[in-house]
């Protein structure tokens, strides 16, 4: 797991997040690795490593056939799963989130469900400066439909899920006047 921590890292180096300060972007897929190991209790070595890797086929120049020859095909068949094709506009990779949910893997599941936990909470926490609050209402309103397609799956991250997204109301709140 570790090793897979430093080669996304190593990948994400030169990434930041969309928030004010602009932080690391590495600090995302080890979130979703905190939640889904310390809020979660999951403890499947190819979920967490496939967390810690979901974004690097999506983000980076790397490969699903690189993913699969340094951490094995289940780990990269994982990672394709919650990949979005960025060749599609954003509008199309959006639903097909939603319609791809409920035929995900159980790891794949855990990982889009502590994905949108993460998101969410930093979009309440430190949101990107050019969002207004309708886009962020949308957001939460989207990642909703796709936590609906993999209910079931762990009911204790859903509850974390449905706890954060009940904040909604604090992003017309804190939107400055």
């Amino acid at each position: 797991m570790i090793r897979a921590a430093a080669f996304a890292a190593e990948r994400h180096r030169h990434q930041r997040r969309r928030d004010a300060e602009a932080s690391p972007y590495i600090n995302h897929p080890i979130a979703l690795a905190d939640v889904l190991v310390n809020e979660g209790g999951v403890d499947d070595p190819n979920a967490l490593c496939a967390a810690l890797l979901h974004d690097t086929i999506e983000d980076t120049q790397t490969s699903a056939a690189e993913i699969e020859a340094l951490f094995g095909a289940r780990i990269a068949a994982i990672v394709l799963e919650v990949s979005d094709d960025k060749s599609l506009p954003k509008a199309e990779r959006k639903r097909l989130q939603i319609e791809h949910a409920p035929q995900l893997s159980r790891e794949a599941k855990l990982i889009k469900l502590a994905d949108k936990i993460c998101n969410l909470r930093d979009l309440l926490a430190q949101p990107p400066a050019d969002w207004p609050a309708q886009r962020k209402q949308d957001y939460f309103d989207w990642s909703a439909q796709v936590v609906a397609g993999v209910r079931g799956v762990h009911p204790g991250l859903e509850a974390v899920f449905d706890e954060v997204h009940a904040r909604a109301g604090e992003l017309v709140e804190r939107q400055p006047a």
